[in-house]
């Protein structure tokens, strides 16, 4: 079955003097400020495109990782991923980085970084994402 899910933004002024809000209208979890500062200088307490889809990439990464380490009977007992998404004025987003850190039990880091890698192939965000360079650094730890 296919989902939907609707974030609505609003904005006044022009891009350098403005401000607007996103709002996550499917979830109702909050309506969050932006501006062009918080986008491309400092964040001050407000958000940016870039930072929500380093939220929406490092959640959907982690869960592929959890399901295909699971699939393979190796269920992680954490995941733990960050996204840095990097914005340049004037180029737009010019590199993800993605760094894991998850407890997996009876698994050689060998193995862990194959399945790391497939996780970032096989994610959804990471496909709608394909045409930014997205690098992994993906660590086994003890859990």
């Amino acid at each position: 079955m296919a989902t939907t899910r609707t974030a609505n933004a609003h904005w006044e002024g022009s891009l350098l003097e403005g401000q607007g809000q996103v709002e996550l209208s499917s979830s109702g979890i909050g309506t969050f400020p932006v501006t062009w500062p918080s986008r491309a200088e400092d964040p001050n307490g407000r958000t940016s495109p870039e930072q929500l889809i380093a939220a929406a990439h490092s959640t959907c990464f982690s869960m592929a990782l959890s399901n295909g380490l699971a699939k393979a009977g190796t269920p992680p007992t954490t995941v733990d991923t960050s996204a840095d998404v990097t914005f340049q004025p004037g180029q737009g987003i010019t590199g993800i980085k993605l760094t894991v850190r998850a407890a997996v039990s009876g698994m050689s880091a060998e193995d862990f970084a194959t399945a790391a890698e497939e996780a970032k192939q096989g994610c959804p965000v990471s496909q709608a994402l394909a045409g930014v360079e997205i690098t992994l650094d993906a660590t086994l730890v003890e859990g």
